[in-house]
């Protein structure tokens, strides 16, 4: 039945079907992004890797709260955030590698307390802005640029 047929009820049993759905998607994010991190950890690492890959917001929104309980083995901030989060800085990473505080700046990223909020940020397009506002690298960044 097309939607310009649909009667009153039809309509109104497709919007409850579409809200119970949701409610199940919502419910069980959780445990779907924590059982892919565990039983699909390439998939999983992939995922966090790859910034520019669509993700639904509330998948993105949880694996981002668990990103910051805890980086999975494997995930290196200063490898897939650090870049970009330099960038956003107007720095080059091939510029930054010969600074004598490089190893330092992603020691700093490899224990960030935001993890999270950063990974979001750096999915969303962050602008250099908001990353001030977080990032523990940022004054560092700044005086390599004079952002």
């Amino acid at each position: 039945m097309s939607p310009t047929n649909a009667t009153p009820k039809d309509v109104s049993q497709q919007a409850w079907w579409t809200r119970f759905a949701d409610r199940c998607y919502q419910a069980t994010t959780p445990r779907l992004v924590q059982e892919i991190q565990h039983e699909a950890p390439r998939t999983y690492s992939e995922m966090l890797e790859d910034l520019s890959t669509p993700l639904d917001h509330r998948f993105e929104q949880q694996m981002a709260r668990q990103l910051q309980q805890g980086q999975p083995l494997g995930f290196v901030p200063s490898k897939t955030l650090m870049p970009v989060m330099m960038q956003r800085f107007g720095l080059q990473q091939a510029e930054m590698a010969a600074d004598p505080d490089h190893a330092a700046m992603r020691s700093v990223c490899n224990g960030c307390p935001v993890v999270g909020q950063c990974w979001k940020a750096m999915r969303a397009g962050a602008d250099v802005e908001e990353c001030r506002g977080f990032c523990p690298n940022a004054k560092a960044f700044e005086s390599r640029t004079g952002v």
